[in-house]
């Protein structure tokens, strides 16, 4: 993998970074953490922003240092991350890119990269979370429609969504991973019910969502009837591989803010701190690097492969040290909401859980990296 940057990509960070000097001091203020109807729309006014001045597309269209590049950029400056509409740009978009008919492709990538469609994803059950092919949410086949009934959790972003990438169960004869079907729902369906989930932070960006004989048409299926589980799976290793990307330059960033804010406290007189920032430096540039060979991968096939486990993995962990270790150059304002980091120290207990926990990023690595036989 060549790590170098070519003119023409020289070129695109310098256009680029000049782009976000000129429009980020225009942005309005951020709504606040608990008004979800005005961060959708903060977020989707920012996409549209970077729709019309030709960035919109850079997370599936562009080439994977062009890629890199614009997320180093955009994290660096400080502009908006994509916020709401995740799911859309970073997990049902590029899946339905690779695995969606022409006529898909056309419905529902360009709402998306306007910012005028918000997604959300239906996976995980009360049930069926780390062991996602354990699903029980039950679609049925009347004429041209799918029936469904069932319930998801930690739906992210549900009170806000459009629509939602959804698994569901359409053979249950079948061995588990092999009934499973992917299907796009519109949330204002009739029979969708969403309940809002409060955090341990006091936020509500996840939900449950009941589907009581909720109908959607066939042409809304992604892939074959009862191959589900393999789109999943490309689903996934975007989820896993690439969408994590412009967090490891946030974390980066806030590497150097914790070294800054030990020096201005007297933390910084402490070896053993000093020794714990510099080996998180390593390590966030270690998963640079990392993150580079995955998107490069993912150029080169369409999907990322199992080497965006590893990340997730490292990364999950990766992440706690790092707030954890503000949380000491804090010392008693680590117990401030209000402060910096606070919060984002108690996100970070979820990330690994969230996309698969570390249990199962161990044993896709052990299985599909190593070739070790699975556990009985």
């Amino acid at each position: 993998m060549d790590l170098t940057y070519t003119p023409e990509e020289e070129e695109f960070r310098a256009r680029l970074r000049r782009w976000l000097g000129e429009v980020l001091p225009k942005l309005p203020p951020v709504p606040a953490p608990s008004d979800w109807p005005g961060r959708r729309a903060y977020d989707l006014d920012w996409q549209r922003m970077l729709h019309d001045a030709g960035y919109a597309d850079v997370h599936w269209d562009a080439s994977p240092t062009t890629r890199l590049i614009y997320l180093e950029e955009t994290e660096l400056a400080g502009a908006p991350y994509v916020g709401a509409n995740f799911v859309g740009l970073l997990h049902a978009g590029p899946t339905i890119a690779a695995e969606g008919t022409s006529e898909q492709r056309a419905r529902w990538l360009p709402p998306i990269l306007r910012g005028e469609e918000v997604w959300c994803q239906g996976f995980s059950e009360p049930g069926a979370g780390s062991d996602l092919a354990a699903l029980r949410t039950r679609a049925w086949r009347d004429g041209d429609a799918y029936v469904v009934t069932g319930s998801k959790i930690w739906t992210s972003h549900a009170e806000v969504a459009d629509w939602c990438e959804l698994l569901v169960r359409t053979d249950p004869k079948a061995p588990k991973h092999r009934g499973i079907t992917w299907l796009a729902l519109r949330m204002d369906a009739p029979g969708v019910t969403v309940r809002p989930l409060r955090t341990l932070a006091g936020s509500t960006e996840f939900a449950e969502v009941f589907l009581d004989e909720v109908r959607l048409p066939v042409a809304h299926r992604v892939g074959a009837e009862n191959d589900g589980w393999r789109v999943t799976m490309v689903t996934l290793s975007f989820e896993r591989g690439t969408a994590f990307v412009g967090e490891v330059v946030a974390c980066r960033r806030v590497l150097r803010e914790l070294a800054a804010r030990a020096r201005g406290n007297g933390r910084w007189d402490d070896p053993a701190l000093r020794r714990r920032l510099g080996r998180l430096n390593a390590e966030f540039r270690a998963l640079w690097r990392l993150t580079q060979w995955n998107v490069s991968e993912a150029s080169a096939s369409g999907v990322p492969g199992v080497g965006g486990s590893v990340f997730k993995l490292r990364y999950s962990h990766a992440r706690q040290e790092l707030y954890d270790a503000a949380a000491d150059v804090l010392g008693p304002d680590a117990l401030d909401l209000d402060r910096p980091w606070v919060l984002d120290r108690l996100s970070s207990l979820s990330y690994t859980i969230a996309a698969g926990t570390s249990q199962i990023q161990r044993n896709i690595v052990a299985e599909r990296i190593l070739g070790l036989p699975k556990g009985r």
